[in-house]
């Protein structure tokens, strides 16, 4: 793959965290009854920093857990031969509570319809909403997120890789082409 453009650096990510983290509260009215849930695998250091930045701004403890949401993927037999099984660890009762999944990237919708799928096994929550640090088009399902940091519709033939300091030492976005 040969690398297209950086379209987020460190500090335009941690802006856009810290914006969707308010756009949390205010569409929730605050945080009562919200916990966050990362999906694996980005998703989940970017949970715990959303929660962190939402614990900061209302000073009060958000609930976060994780979620493998591998063997619940229509797309399975496409995207692994041998699929890693990650830890799902949800240290709470989700039965009427808000849920907040939040995930790095959002494309055809398979790995959000999957999550919603893995967190029915685990109650009914009182609703369900999707953040995404970017969205880059290309829905094959009918899905769209609560709270986007930033559109970049590009093609198929595109990849948008998200770095994190807690994966990869950095903090960055870019495109790579195929």
């Amino acid at each position: 793959m040969k690398l297209k453009s950086k379209i987020l650096d460190e500090k335009e990510m941690t802006r856009i965290l810290k914006r969707m983290a308010n756009e949390v509260i205010e569409k929730n009215k605050g945080c009562k009854n919200l916990y966050v849930i990362g999906i694996h695998t980005r998703g989940v250091p970017l949970a715990k920093r959303i929660a962190q930045y939402i614990e900061k701004f209302e000073d009060t403890k958000i609930p976060v857990g994780s979620l493998d949401v591998t063997l619940y993927r229509d797309d399975l037999a496409y995207i692994a031969h041998q699929p890693v099984i990650k830890d799902s660890i949800l240290p709470f009762d989700i039965e009427g509570k808000h849920i907040l999944f939040v995930d790095d990237v959002l494309s055809t919708g398979r790995t959000a319809r999957a999550a919603m799928n893995a967190i029915l096994d685990y109650g009914r929550p009182a609703s369900i909403q999707l953040l995404v640090v970017i969205d880059r088009g290309n829905r094959e399902l009918p899905i769209q997120p609560d709270f986007v940091g930033k559109k970049v519709p590009i093609s198929k033939e595109e990849v948008i890789k998200l770095f994190l300091k807690e994966m990869d030492d950095k903090d960055e976005v870019v495109i790579f082409e195929k």
